[in-house]
């Protein structure tokens, strides 16, 4: 067996990230180290994602075939996971190479001994099929297993929406993510951009959530020289609206409070005009997340208009007197719950006692650059994530400490409908990540 093989990398992977590695540094360098075609990185990532994105049903479905779970080495799990996953979660490999390729890895990686129990694990699944989650007799932890969710974020989402939408939302987040890409004004128009990426054997269709998204398949933006060369952008098209929200002017002078990596920093720049004055102004902790920043910006030709500053974003009196900004987006770190289909661990490593120190720190960051706005300015606050006590909770905080600020309705490009004068955005609303939008003007 070559050491390349995408299922023994797929199984030294997990392995390592069960061990605490991150999955997408682990497998950006297994993949950088080895020699693996497009194919293969294809199949090892879609292995990889998809036993971290099913490890609660994974870890249930080989739980009912193991004697003594407990004294199993925990490589000899993830690859058994890898077998489930692929016998049951894709349909293009025949059950014939899933045996011999698991077996033979079960060699390669242990003893005898191993294969033979692998082997007979294997057997046992197949004569069997797998256990049924109606033996589960606590619903909540039924909808955690079956879904792959950790229960508190279920029992969240249960209080703020209900059950109905709540599974509508644990259905959703297992399909794969969308591609979404932006265009850049500054060099291209939609429908040019369009033609060109058709043209290269793209399927090219409109975004539903935000006027300057398109929705890409058949094979990565990113190896298209239309990326490189800076005519479009990868981003969610939820991530699209924030700036969307915010009219901007070319010659607005703007803080970006929270920029990295740089999406939204370069989508509000594409918008300004030197000539007129015009910047934005993009912080963050970190130097380090600041050049990648600074790396987007170069790549999109918008770097005219950027500045940047390394700036815990709840202590600006250091670089900013008061009222000089028109516009400022707090794109506020969060706990990422809207993210979970693209980031499928966040659904087991966050806790609710994250959620509630976040949103600390978010109505710090809001009440932090609420003196930095001008009278008549507006202030967009946005999170990647669902969950009341990070998004309508801290906002509403915000104005019972700021009367000088009124919430008012956010309107984007394509007027999504919305009751409320906020953007929420679920996952199955749009098959888009989830996101929240709010206007704020000050008075």
């Amino acid at each position: 067996m070559s050491k390349d093989n995408p299922r023994l990398l797929a199984v030294k992977t997990l392995n390592k990230i069960s061990n605490g590695s991150y999955s997408n540094l682990q497998l950006n360098q297994v993949i950088d180290h080895s020699e693996l075609d497009s194919r293969d990185i294809s199949l090892l990532t879609n292995i990889v994602y998809g036993v971290i994105q099913h490890r609660l049903t994974l870890e249930y479905y080989l739980k009912a075939f193991l004697k003594k779970p407990n004294k199993v080495d925990v490589w000899v799990k993830e690859l058994l996971y890898t077998a489930i996953y692929q016998m049951y979660y894709l349909d293009k490999i025949p059950e014939r190479a899933i045996f011999n390729e698991t077996i033979k890895i079960a060699k390669k990686m242990g003893h005898d001994g191993i294969r033979r129990m692998v082997t007979g694990t294997l057997h046992q699944i197949k004569r069997n099929g797998l256990p049924t989650f109606d033996n589960i007799t606590d619903y909540l932890e039924k909808l955690s297993i079956e879904y792959s969710v950790a229960p508190w974020i279920i029992e969240q989402l249960n209080n703020q929406v209900g059950e109905s939408k709540t599974i509508s939302i644990l259905k959703s987040i297992n399909h794969s993510s969308k591609q979404s890409v932006r265009f850049n004004s500054r060099l291209t128009d939609k429908q040019t951009l369009s033609e060109q990426l058709e043209d290269e054997g793209y399927n090219v269709q409109s975004s539903k959530l935000v006027n300057s998204g398109l929705i890409l398949s058949n094979k990565s933006a990113s190896y298209s020289d239309l990326f490189k060369d800076g005519y479009m952008t990868i981003q969610d098209e939820s991530a699209m609206l924030p700036v969307e929200s915010m009219n901007i002017v070319p010659s607005d002078k703007i803080l970006d409070a929270c920029s990295a990596p740089g999406g939204k920093t370069t989508q509000i720049a594409e918008q300004l005009d030197i000539r007129k004055d015009g910047h934005v102004f993009a912080l963050d902790l970190h130097e380090k997340r600041l050049a990648q920043v600074e790396k987007n910006a170069k790549r999109l030709h918008v770097s005219d208009v950027l500045n940047t500053e390394a700036c815990d974003a709840r202590n600006l009196d250091i670089l900013f007197s008061d009222e000089q900004f028109d516009q400022i987006l707090v794109d506020a770190p969060c706990s990422g719950i809207g993210l979970i289909r693209r980031k499928p661990e966040i659904r087991y490593e966050k806790k609710l006692s994250d959620v509630e120190h976040l949103s600390d720190i978010q109505l710090d960051i809001l009440n932090s650059v609420a003196s930095k706005l001008k009278k008549g300015g507006k202030l967009v606050y946005s999170t990647c994530t669902i969950l009341n006590q990070e998004n309508v909770d801290v906002v509403n905080k915000f104005i019972q400490q700021n009367d000088n600020f009124e919430l008012v309705p956010t309107k984007t490009s394509l007027n999504l409908n919305n009751s409320s004068k906020y953007l929420q955005i679920y996952p199955d609303d749009y098959d888009s990540d989830g996101f929240f939008v709010c206007n704020l003007i000050k008075k």
